[in-house]
This record gives C-alpha cells, sequence and structure tokens, in this order.
C-alpha cells in the first residue's frame, strides 16, 4: 500500500512513483515503436495522411492501395486535432501524438472525484493498456479521456465544458456519445442541451479552416459510409467483443440486434432511478458502466481500444466499499486475461489457442459490466460511506 502512495521530492515539486510509471511505459512503448520503422506506425501515417488529404481537398475515407494503409475511419474534425503533429517531421509527429495520448488520459484521470490514492490505483492498472493503446499510435487514450473529462465537467457543474468533451468525441469516434447519459447528472439541464448543440455545430464547421463547405458535407456523407462498411465486415471478422465471445457459443443471425437491445435497455433502466443521480457514487459507477460497455459491445473494439474499458474497470473496483473476495478475484481476472495476457509474458500457446481466438480479452470486462448493471439497478447508494471510501461529495472541487 505504501508503493501506491509513494511520492519522490524533487525541490518544491513532488511526483508520484504511479506517474513516473505511466509516463515511463508510454514513452518506451512509443520510442520501440518508432524504432521498428515507417511501416510500424501505420496508424499515425493514416492520420498524417489525412491531414494531407484535407488541406489538398481529397477523400478522406479514399486510400490508395498501393500505400498499404487502411481506411481513415474517424471524423473530418480529427483532421485538425491532427494537424499540429502531421506538421512535423514523421518521427517526431508520432512520438509526441502518442506522449499526447498517454498525458491527456494522465490528466483525465488525476481530475476524477476520487482520492489520490485511488487515483494512483487506477493509473497503476490502466498502464499495461495505456501502453498498448499508444505503441499502436491509436486515439483511445483520448476517447478514454474525453468520456471522463465529460462526466467530471459536468460533475463540477461547469456544463460548458463537459459538452465540449462529449461534442468532441461524437465527432471524432462516436464513442463519445456515451457522455450524454451525463446530461441526467447536471443541475442545469437547459445550459447542459443549449452548450451541446452549440459545440456541435462549432466543431462540425470548425474543419473548414482547412476545407471548405461542399468537401466538409461530402467528407461527413464519407465518414458515415465508411463506418457503415467497416462495421458489416468487422460483424462477420469478429472482433474482441461480446458478439465475438457469444458467436462461438450460439449461431444465430440475430444475435447482434439481441446483444445491442439487452444493452441498451441494461442503459436505460438505471436513468430511471431519479432519487440516486445526485450520489457521486452512484454517478462514478455510471462512468464505469458507460467506459465499459462501449467497447465490449461495439463491433469495432480492437485490443488497443481496452484502455477505454480497462480505465471504468478500475473506477469499478476503487469505488468498491468492501473489496470481498469476489471483487478482488474479479479484478485480479481482469488484469491476467484482459491486460496482461496480451503482452509477450503471457504464455504463447494460451494466447494463440484460446485467448484469441474466443475473444476472452472482453470476458472479465462483461463480467464487471453485469456486476456494474446489478449495483446500478438495485443498490442503494445513499448508503454508500462516502469519506471512508475517499470519494468526493458531489458540488466540491475536483
Amino acid at each position: 500500500m505504501q508503493l501506491i502512495a509513494k511520492e519522490f521530492k524533487i525541490g518544491w515539486w513532488k511526483i508520484s512513483l504511479a506517474t513516473i510509471v505511466w509516463f515511463l511505459l508510454a514513452i518506451v512503448g512509443i520510442v520501440l515503436k518508432i524504432r521498428l520503422g515507417y511501416d510500424k506506425i501505420a496508424n499515425y501515417v493514416i492520420f498524417q495522411n489525412a491531414f494531407d488529404r484535407a488541406i489538398h481537398l481529397k477523400d478522406l475515407y479514399y486510400t490508395d492501395p498501393a500505400l498499404g494503409l487502411d481506411v481513415f475511419l474517424y471524423g473530418p474534425l480529427f483532421t485538425i486535432l491532427i494537424a499540429p503533429f502531421a506538421i512535423l517531421p514523421i518521427n517526431a509527429g508520432a512520438f509526441l501524438w502518442g506522449l499526447a495520448n498517454a498525458w491527456f488520459l494522465f490528466f483525465a484521470i488525476r481530475k476524477l472525484p476520487v482520492g489520490n490514492r485511488n487515483q494512483n490505483i487506477i493509473l497503476y492498472f490502466a498502464a499495461i493498456e495505456m501502453m498498448t493503446s499508444v505503441q499502436n499510435l491509436q486515439i483511445n487514450c483520448i476517447i478514454a479521456a474525453l468520456i471522463i473529462l465529460s462526466y467530471v465537467f459536468v460533475h463540477k457543474q461547469k456544463d460548458i465544458w463537459g459538452t465540449l468533451f462529449i461534442a468532441i468525441g461524437f465527432l471524432i469516434k462516436i464513442y463519445g456519445i456515451v457522455g450524454l447519459a451525463f446530461f441526467f447528472f447536471s443541475r442545469h439541464k437547459t445550459k447542459f442541451t443549449l452548450f451541446f448543440i452549440s459545440w456541435l455545430v462549432i466543431l462540425f464547421c470548425l474543419p473548414m479552416l482547412i476545407t471548405n463547405p461542399h468537401y466538409l458535407i461530402q467528407s461527413y456523407t464519407g465518414w458515415y459510409e465508411a463506418l457503415t462498411i467497416k462495421n458489416d465486415h468487422n460483424i462477420h471478422k469478429g472482433m474482441i467483443s461480446v458478439l465475438a465471445m457469444l458467436q462461438h457459443l450460439f449461431s444465430s443471425p440475430y444475435l447482434n440486434i439481441i446483444i445491442t437491445i439487452c444493452a441498451a435497455i441494461f442503459y436505460a433502466l438505471p436513468l430511471l432511478r431519479f432519487g440516486q443521480f445526485k450520489n457521486v457514487h452512484f454517478q462514478l459507477s455510471y462512468l464505469a458502466f458507460a467506459l465499459i460497455g462501449v467497447v465490449i459491445f461495439s463491433s469495432s473494439a480492437e485490443s488497443p481500444t481496452y484502455i477505454i474499458a480497462i480505465s471504468g474497470v478500475a473506477i469499478w473496483y476503487i469505488i468498491q466499499e468492501k473489496k470481498s473476495p469476489a471483487t478482488i478475484a474479479l479484478f485480479i481476472f481482469a488484469f491476467l486475461i484482459t491486460s496482461f495476457a496480451t503482452t509477450d509474458f503471457f504464455p504463447q500457446y494460451l494466447k494463440a489457442n484460446l485467448i484469441k481466438p474466443y475473444s476472452l480479452k472482453a470476458l472479465p470486462c462483461f463480467l464487471i459490466w453485469l456486476v456494474l448493471a446489478y449495483q446500478l439497478l438495485l443498490k442503494d447508494f445513499s448508503r454508500s460511506n462516502i469519506k471512508n471510501n475517499n470519494l468526493i461529495p458531489v458540488g466540491e472541487q475536483v
């Protein structure tokens, strides 16, 4: 326990061991990836290429087969986000892009309304998945951070910023739309609605700084078509999701529809418990619920995407008042199967013949999502001992 809270003092500045571990893993992971060569940073090349295509008014969602790159799958707003990195030499841009991803999620975790010790636990637990994501130079750390920050600022009654992060997440990767659920936790619902609509309009038009209106409309249409094609392909390909996991047990053309409807119902039902909305324990439980569910029920979830879900798992763990043997076992199970099993330290035979073929990376997250569903539907959060759980009451500054 002392290790979790370990800090080092450098002059007047204190830095925790968790912070050192987080950024050290990020830097090592990025540098090792870049050193492997141009073809190993293909994800970043796709992003850089998208910016170049945008400023030259070329189709964002067409990739020349000769380049050997996957199709760009993010919204036109992403071309503005990647711009400061894309104008740099490729290795420098890739390094800073990966580091920015790690820093933004770190910043979001440090803003959560929980004590410093609990923040450190989240950082330690999520470190491997963070490293996986930044090594692949993906945007998933930023998406996780956007969802977390959308809740944090709504919790702090700063809806103008909370809705900004929701709108950014939605217009970049759709996932961010889950933040709209935090509308129910807002004390200023009219302002929340107006701010969100305003940000959508502003951010929708923002890429016109480097493009034009006609090109932008075409790009949003192309984005929808690219996502539709990718979704149809992924359903048959079987990504790392609950659907892919259950396809090995059930053979039904309606399985995807059934799972989606059931998940939607479970997302909606807790939002009928109006009396629980002001409780920070309930809010954090729903945040964890959203972070996990947006990944495990996605048809496009890959291994680097799980930094979003594992952040939710860590939040779930730190808000459990009583760490029962079952809770601890499930938490360890998530670390071993969701995070550790994808590393080179895990037995290759088990990884190749069990974890990957059956999409078992999703299993611990799914079990914890079910536990959260049970708690959100039936637990009386008004009896939660917030002080002993190291949580900060609603309305208090983070």
